[in-house]
């Protein structure tokens, strides 16, 4: 849908385009090239964007290659330095801040954003996490946005629930833009095989401490269960990596799986990103399996491909797509059971069929006009950055005013109406 927008500093308001087909007024001039350092360049929100076709200006620089790397890994991020920002800042114009952070402390970010301002380069910060999925102590990931979020420049998160808590934390405003398409546009988009029994599932890839495996596990076990007892066929199918961080809850999903004869326990290398998509793409539901989080990038991609998610009250996952996911207690056994009889009801686009194909078509040439929309509100954003730095670079600036700190506006609207 469409918002309106204000900015963070002064200036005129601007219209975004979220979602649906309204035009897009940037209110700026001609686009000029813009030089973007986003980290990490290869994650897919920002690949998406880097699509060819964009006629936004923007470039969107790759990630340097750390030292002794040679399998495209980008971590820890080359950039997020304040020797490389200062050895290289003629050579980028504004870095935008996705992910990595966890690879450093609190002292080498504070430098980053001191060579940011050395510099005259603007920090832009998507605030994906609120709460960092790598970790089980929250206090290091809260410190560094007690850090970031009041030194950017312009913030941006994907859904309207985390700006209200982000504006309630430090007092900022973010805008607020759909994650764009996890599945790339010119891939195949598999629309999955047909199967008799109902299949869902849930993947607990190399259960990272976000990863509730056990809990979620016997929580769809007993909703299944239950399904069964109404009459349903309904198989479960749990995927989990072979390299596991949790030992210890591996051996506990393999013994309920065991125990249940309508389950499957799917164990395999990390799947490539085609492997993936057809392993979802076979589901009639997943499950997403969080303890804490904010954001999925699994829910995106589910969307994709046009499996519905149920989704547990954790974050604001269930924000990013409210149509097709479904947001419960994974605790409360008839809760997930209502849930997932729902969204697998008679209605329901089921693996296999044409009207699978005619939803991941629709999503397709949805995704590909959005595209373009969240990329021109980036650039909008960026056009702000600049010409904040801008701004407290210039004579005027160093007078006593009562206007915004370097940090942005505590009072920006937000954007109104729903996201998606």
């Amino acid at each position: 849908m469409a918002g309106a927008l204000l900015p963070a500093g002064p200036g005129p308001p601007h219209r975004t385009l979220i979602r649906g087909g309204t035009t897009i007024d940037q209110n700026r001039p001609a686009t000029r090239q813009l030089r973007v350092v986003s980290v990490p360049s290869g994650h897919p929100y920002v690949a998406a964007l880097a699509a060819p076709g964009s006629t936004t200006g923007i470039v969107r620089l790759p990630d340097p290659v750390p030292a002794g790397a040679t399998d495209g890994r980008w971590w820890p991020p080359v950039a997020v330095d304040g020797g490389w920002i200062r050895r290289h800042a003629d050579e980028f114009d504004l870095l935008h801040l996705h992910f990595g952070t966890e690879s450093f402390g609190l002292g080498h970010l504070s430098d980053v954003v001191d060579a940011l301002r050395e510099t005259g380069r603007p920090l832009v910060y998507t605030v994906h996490d609120l709460e960092n999925p790598q970790l089980v102590d929250q206090a290091p990931h809260a410190a560094q946005l007690d850090l970031l979020v009041p030194a950017a420049d312009e913030l941006i998160t994907l859904t309207a629930g985390a700006a209200a808590e982000i504006e309630r934390r430090w007092g900022r405003a973010a805008t607020v833009v759909a994650h764009p398409n996890v599945l790339p546009l010119d891939a195949e988009a598999p629309v999955g095989r047909p199967s008799g029994a109902v299949v869902v599932g849930t993947s607990l890839r190399d259960l990272r401490p976000n990863v509730d495996g056990p809990g979620t596990v016997a929580a769809l076990l007993a909703a299944a269960d239950r399904l069964r007892a109404e009459g349903v066929e309904v198989s479960v199918r749990v995927d989990l990596n072979e390299a596991v961080r949790d030992e210890e809850a591996r051996v506990r999903v393999a013994a309920l799986v065991a125990a249940c004869p309508g389950a499957e326990l799917v164990v395999h290398p990390r799947l490539d990103d085609a492997e993936l998509a057809a392993a979802l793409a076979d589901l009639d539901a997943v499950v997403l399996p969080y303890r804490h989080g904010t954001h999925s990038g699994w829910a995106e991609l589910c969307w994709d491909l046009g499996v519905p998610v149920v989704a547990p009250l954790v974050g604001f996952s269930a924000e990013q797509h409210p149509g097709s996911t479904a947001s419960v207690d994974l605790a409360d056994t008839a809760a997930l059971t209502g849930a997932l009889r729902s969204v697998t009801g008679a209605d329901a686009a089921r693996p296999g069929s044409s009207a699978r194909g005619d939803v991941v078509a629709a999503r397709r040439a949805r995704r590909r006009e959005e595209r373009d929309a969240v990329d021109g509100v980036h650039r909008t954003v960026y056009d702000r950055a600049l010409q904040g730095v801008a701004h407290r670079a210039s004579p005027a600036a160093a007078a006593p005013s009562t206007t915004t700190p370097p940090g942005g506006s505590s009072t920006g609207a937000q954007l109104a109406g729903a996201v998606r």
